[in-house]
């Protein structure tokens, strides 16, 4: 065989998958290295895609040519859009999936995909020479060269599982953990710290009593995360469940506190905000009678059940205990307990916004990694790294998201410009552009760009000039129509909103809060002439353009912001500035914008410590 590649991508999670599958798409030659083929894009924690923001990622990863949406349609056994009763800036799609058929099916995918090979072995060493990364050498000894190396290594460097005063090297549940990388990059300058994450005890379906739990079923319409897809039909669709823990279960879990790997010292990774263990939660939320549990489905051939919020690493006694003083878990019969995992990450702050290091030219990092948290936000990172790491090679412009064109933008400019210090979680409020940025239109913000890069397919392309005719043929026909009192007044009445005395233009009307764009057209004969009408996209045209109608005025405004912000991003900063010569930045400005090295005037502004006066004098040094 020839061990000599384009790139090499080490790690094949949710980044990983993303990384190799990109760049191969892109035609570099590739080899994806993995310890087990078996787990591509395993879902280690809840078996599930999507979510508030993290929706929105895999919106974007479609849109740009990336896999995670169409996997998800194709393994799906429930879809629900969370928020709907908020603005459409808010609304989130989310599905529950088939775990075992979710990482088969990225096998399937991967396995299929040109100029891509997959080894399945362990990355123990970098070959590194004159600062400049030109391959992998694995645990078996075999060596492999490429200019180009991705890392998306998860939580497997050096990872450590605890399970009360039990403890077990292991990058996951039945996975041996990684060890000399960290050691080697820290030799070259990286700052390597520990973070701590964790999962819930899976338990057996049998066991569950879901008559004292409240069933929580998927939508019926609008099921499907692809922009390629029309609709997914389920079949079989499964139902979540919902349950509450109460101040029996928050006794049991204080009792068992001094056993406790997190309160006791042994971990000293700092865990994630926004997805606690119970046992932080009943720790900071001290006065909270009761937690909510999701209980979800593993998948439609199998009887296992995942505990949505019960992450813990207590010992095992005590969270069968307390699990069996939660409603309709009073017989429960787990098949493994949960635990928490602490791991090694470097500080985002040595990528560039291409997320290549800055210390070693050619290696790039995606994922856990960098400090994050979640399948979405990994499997977004890997798409970037992937792609720019294949631009690169290939002697191309490397794709670099801006704030106000997606969340993945939000993400990698935060990491880099701000640092971890937990795990980074995405939140639509993490996003100063949210009506921009919306689950609805990541196809008409990324497409074009994805499908001049090589990224996305001619048929992505046709699909968004096809809807975004339709879009505008219906706009255009309701500014256009006029409807008479005689004609509506009916339909208004029944909908709770004021009637009209003289004709107005069917737009006004569509732009009432009362009123859905869908049931209006019903009232107007002439509408089922509009393409869409007859078009099996329907639904999907008419939400894009009530949103716009409804939203222009804000929309046009937060458009007008980040044209200003983004004239900031397009002053560039030398690579090479020495700001130890800038006396009249403060002390905090000087040393921050050193050790951060921002690219731009735009990114030094998002450094927290450094001052808009700070901003000025740098502007006036660039200017001179």
């Amino acid at each position: 065989m020839d061990f000599k590649y384009d790139i090499i991508v080490v790690g094949a999670g949710h980044a990983g998958c993303e990384a190799a599958h990109i760049a191969a798409h892109l035609g570099v030659k590739t080899v994806l290295i993995t310890m087990d083929m078996t787990k591509m894009a395993q879902m280690s924690c809840n078996p599930a895609m999507g979510g508030i923001a993290k929706g929105q990622i895999i919106r974007e990863i479609d849109a740009m040519g990336g896999m995670s949406g169409k996997v998800t349609d194709r393994t799906m056994i429930q879809f629900r859009m969370l928020n709907r009763s908020k603005g459409p800036a808010m609304w989130s799609p989310r599905a529950q999936c088939d775990r075992v058929l979710f990482s088969r099916e990225w096998r399937r995918v991967l396995e299929n995909t040109d100029n891509l090979h997959i080894w399945q072995d362990l990355a123990t060493e970098l070959i590194i020479e004159d600062k400049k990364v030109k391959g992998v050498i694995t645990a078996f000894g075999t060596r492999f060269t490429a200019d180009y190396v991705v890392l998306t290594n998860g939580t497997f460097l050096n990872g450590v599982m605890h399970v009360g005063f039990e403890t077990q090297s292991g990058g996951r549940s039945g996975d041996a953990s990684a060890y000399g990388l960290s050691e080697q990059l820290k030799k070259h300058g990286f700052t390597v710290d520990r973070m701590k994450t964790g999962t819930s005890a899976r338990v057996d379906g049998r066991s569950i009593n879901f008559d004292a739990m409240a069933e929580q079923k998927g939508d019926m319409e609008g099921r499907c995360f692809s922009y390629s897809h029309d609709k997914v039909d389920i079949r079989d669709e499964k139902s979540c469940y919902i349950t509450y823990t109460n101040q029996n279960v928050h006794e049991i879990l204080k009792g068992g506190l001094e056993y406790s790997p997190l309160y006791t010292g042994r971990i000293k990774g700092v865990g994630p905000r926004y997805c606690p263990s119970i046992e932080t939660k009943i720790v900071t939320f001290e006065g909270k009678e009761l937690h909510q549990l999701f209980i979800e489905p593993e998948g439609w051939g199998t009887n296992e059940f995942y505990i949505n919020g019960f992450s813990s690493s207590l010992p095992l006694e005590v969270q069968v205990e307390a699990l069996k003083k939660v409603p309709g878990l009073e017989n429960i019969v787990i098949h493994r307990p949960g635990y928490a995992i602490e791991y090694d990450f470097f500080q985002p702050t040595q990528l560039k916004n291409t997320l290549e290091t800055k210390y070693i030219d050619g290696l790039f990092f995606a994922g856990q990694i960098n400090g994050t948290t979640g399948y979405e936000e990994a499997a977004a990172q890997g798409l970037i790294a992937g792609a720019n790491a294949a631009l690169a090679c290939k002697g191309e412009e490397q794709i670099i998201l801006g704030r106000d064109q997606a969340y993945i933008g939000v993400l990698i400019d935060d990491l880099i410009t701000k640092g971890v210090d937990e795990p980074y979680r995405m939140f639509t409020s993490r996003a100063e552009y949210r009506i921009l940025l919306r689950q609805d239109n990541a196809d008409e913000r990324l497409t074009r760009l994805a499908y001049g890069k090589g990224l996305a397919g001619a048929d992505s392309l046709t699909r968004l000039e096809e809807k975004e005719s339709m879009v505008a043929e219906l706009i255009t026909y309701l500014d256009e129509r006029s409807v008479s009192p005689s004609e509506i007044n009916t339909f208004l009445e029944s909908k709770e909103t004021s009637v009209i005395h003289q004709k107005v233009k069917a737009r006004t009307i569509a732009s009432r809060p009362q009123i859905f764009l869908e049931d209006l057209l019903n009232q107007l004969d002439d509408s089922k002439t509009l393409t869409c009408f007859l078009s099996p996209r329907r639904r999907e045209i008419t939400e894009s353009a009530e949103i716009i109608i409804k939203y222009s005025g804000y929309i046009s405004r937060e458009k007008g912001v980040a044209e200003k912000i983004r004239k900031l991003d397009k002053l560039k900063i030398p690579e090479d500035i020495d700001y130890s010569e800038l006396a009249s930045i403060s002390t905090e400005g000087r040393q921050k914008l050193k050790r951060i090295k921002p690219a731009t005037i735009g990114q030094a502004t998002r450094i927290s410590g450094v001052s808009s006066s700070d901003i000025s004098i740098l502007i006036m040094y660039l200017g001179r």
